[in-house]
């Protein structure tokens, strides 16, 4: 059994998606290669890794390689692949700077191999995702949560050289890899300022008034933006995107859910200037293979589209939301996963890791007033909480009357997903919690 792992160092660090990859591969025994492309920089860094277990190291390293955006970082792992030929691909489900979580699917894509995304537990024999249980048959591509921390290195451990293979060792074409391979191209970055709000601080007895009071108030809602000049006539896959699609668009031909491959086809023939996808788990598995299928571009997770009426511009959060980037696609058809609201009633009381243990309580007193229910990526990710529950950057976007947040710490992630809330409601013990930056009221008590 052979496993090659794909990892990304940021900042002189492996992330701790990627770490999680690799720690699932050493867990297994089986003979494993950390599989990495960058500058000449990271090498440093890959030979410190080395001392954390018995692998072979790789470096793809050339200035061919450069600015290469998700789809020409795939090519190029892809050809690394196809030399060392494992049986499987590990990677972490995303890196902690570009947060696409497209490399995984595109690579999958370009080897033609199945796809095992957001792997919750991992084994040689089956997975259990985000969606359920699958089979694993190799090969594959397996991308995984942040579900296991890379063991420490041994006193004794000492590192080993790392491998550096350049492009005449893997012989991609110059027009497939770096600038010029890249449909995606970056035009503007931004701090991300939208959600930040003036807290006026209660105690937990005003909670209730202050619901029934809030309730009454018209509903603000989250309004999409239409653009002065539309395309004549776009696609979107399912019906999720639709207020998006005709906000840029003055026809939207919709399309079924049916398979990357059939979806790829299509667009080869009939040539769309757009397609639109729901930034949910079903688009962020099966539009990456429609990108690479196509050679085109995809910008992930965008919350909001803007047109002239032939160039589709697309801004996406990035390093885990606290940046706003510009996007374009250089190519046809320009696509994009959007984030889509979904609404969740008048109240949702959502909850977090600081508060998992009074989860069943937090679970009765919603159900008491009238509330839907939430949580935060990090309690979903202890296993007490379903996944169609999270709200946050890889969850849910929500636009309720009043959301409240009990035992959320506020991480970006998280408070980008609720700016549309017409108010917020934080409820934290710890009074230097950065949830209270983004709520209009504050409740600095344990939750009981």
């Amino acid at each position: 059994m052979r496993i090659v792992v794909g990892v990304k160092i940021v900042q002189g660090e492996i992330g701790p998606f990627d770490a999680a990859a690799l720690e699932c591969a050493l867990a297994t025994g089986a003979e494993t290669t950390v599989l990495c492309m960058g500058p000449e920089a990271v090498r440093e860094p890959l030979r410190k890794l080395t001392r954390r277990g018995d692998f072979r190291t790789v470096l793809l390293c050339d200035r061919a390689y450069a600015g290469s955006d998700t789809l020409a970082t795939a090519t190029v792992l892809a050809a690394a692949v196809r030399k060392l030929e494992p049986d499987l691909v590990l990677c972490g489900r995303q890196t902690m700077d570009g947060d696409t979580g497209q490399t995984g699917p595109c690579l999958a894509a370009l080897l033609g191999w199945r796809l095992v995304p957001n792997v919750l537990d991992f084994s040689l024999e089956k997975c259990r995702t985000r969606t359920g249980a699958e089979v694993l048959r190799r090969p594959a591509v397996v991308t995984v949560e942040r579900i296991a921390e890379l063991r420490f290195p041994s006193l004794f451990a000492k590192e080993k050289p790392v491998e550096v293979w350049d492009n005449t060792r893997l012989g991609v074409a110059e027009e497939a890899c770096g600038l010029a391979g890249s449909p995606t191209r970056v035009l503007q970055t931004f701090a991300a300022e939208q959600g930040n709000r003036k807290c006026r601080f209660i105690s937990r007895n005003e909670l209730e008034p202050l619901l029934e009071q809030l309730r009454k108030r018209p509903r603000r809602g989250w309004a999409i933006p239409e653009s002065g000049k539309k395309f004549r006539r776009i696609w979107a896959v399912g019906h999720e995107v639709e207020k998006q699609a005709w906000a840029i668009a003055d026809e939207v031909v919709f399309l079924e859910k049916t398979t990357s491959e059939e979806i790829a086809r299509r667009a080869a023939a009939e040539k769309p200037e757009v397609i639109l996808w729901n930034a949910d788990l079903w688009g962020r598995r099966n539009a990456p293979g429609v990108a690479a299928f196509l050679r085109t571009g995809l910008c992930a997770d965008c919350t909001s589209l803007e047109t002239d009426g032939k160039r589709l511009w697309m801004y996406r959060p990035t390093y885990g939301g606290s940046v706003m980037a510009k996007i374009e696609c250089r190519t046809l058809p320009q696509m994009a996963t959007v984030r889509t609201d979904s609404g969740g009633g008048e109240v949702i009381f959502s909850c977090g890791r600081g508060a998992a243990d009074k989860w069943s309580k937090v679970k009765k007193l919603a159900k008491t007033l009238g509330a839907e229910l939430g949580a935060s990526r990090g309690l979903v990710d202890t296993g007490r909480v379903p996944y169609a529950l999270q709200i946050g950057l890889t969850g849910r976007m929500v636009s309720p009357k009043v959301y409240v947040a009990i035992g959320i710490s506020g991480a970006v992630q998280h408070t980008c997903a609720i700016a549309n809330a017409d108010t917020v409601i934080a409820w934290n013990p710890d009074k230097n919690a950065r949830i209270f930056e983004f709520a209009d009221y504050g409740i600095l008590e344990a939750f009981s």
